[in-house]
């Protein structure tokens, strides 16, 4: 559960630093920010689909095509189960909690929390990094994301109050409670067929387009990529 703590850590500190600084990250720092974190997943993404492969070189390029394939085909069947419509309205759900939470109600402190809770939760990438996490302890994933939640919470801290911090227990028990159950009972099962490595991939490269998002060059329906985590070993283990 490495990833898990790290990224319950980094919303912590970020809520510290942002009730001890006065003003607001300079535009100057955050761009700086953005850009080392949007590398940041790329290196890591690919680093993990790097570290996923093996045998020869034909051997290498097939598992990139099966894992490209389950990613696209994975993507097909999230717009069909309309994931991202899912995730979008955990995100409105969030943004209604917040904009109560700004209000001068007695919910103010609750709203923030559960506001921050849910957007912390819901992101995709969190999901990707906790499994890799219970997989591989591979938990680099969850480390970006601890910082971009830093980041965020730093402006949510000033705006909501200092409960919101504590959104890092909920996010701490959710993305660990993803990893304990990949590595107690997804990995053990996977690992016996030698499945790991597709999974892996799979994320890898879903990682690499949030790097769309962090840039703003494009919306992406992150979400909608989900199922291609469990079609990379099905495609894996058929096409053998």
């Amino acid at each position: 559960m490495t990833g898990a703590f790290l990224n319950a850590i980094g919303i912590l500190l970020g809520g510290l630093l942002g009730l001890a600084l006065r003003q607001s990250l300079s535009l100057h720092t955050q761009v700086f920010a953005r850009s080392a974190l949007g590398l940041s997943t790329v290196f890591f993404g690919l680093r993990l689909v790097w570290l996923s492969l093996g045998g020869t070189i034909l051997s290498a390029l097939e598992q990139i095509l099966i894992a490209l394939l389950a990613v696209m085909l994975g993507f097909g069947i999230g717009r069909l189960l309309r994931l991202q419509k899912l995730s979008n309205r955990l995100g409105r759900h969030a943004a209604d909690l917040i904009a109560s939470a700004q209000t001068n109600t007695p919910r103010k402190a609750g709203d923030g929390l559960a506001a921050c809770a849910v957007l912390f939760c819901a992101a995709p990438l969190g999901w990707l990094g906790a499994v890799t996490d219970g997989l591989s302890d591979y938990f680099y994933l969850l480390a970006v994301k601890s910082v971009m939640d830093g980041l965020a919470m730093m402006g949510f801290v000033r705006s909501l109050g200092w409960p919101t911090a504590l959104s890092a227990v909920p996010v701490w028990i959710f993305l660990g409670g993803i990893t304990l159950a990949c590595r107690f009972y997804a990995a053990p099962f996977l690992a016996g067929y030698d499945l790991i490595p597709p999974v892996n991939m799979a994320i890898g490269f879903i990682a690499c387009t949030v790097t769309l998002v962090i840039f703003e060059v494009r919306k992406v329906e992150l979400a909608n990529f989900l199922p291609g985590l469990a079609l990379a070993p099905l495609l894996a283990w058929l096409l053998r």
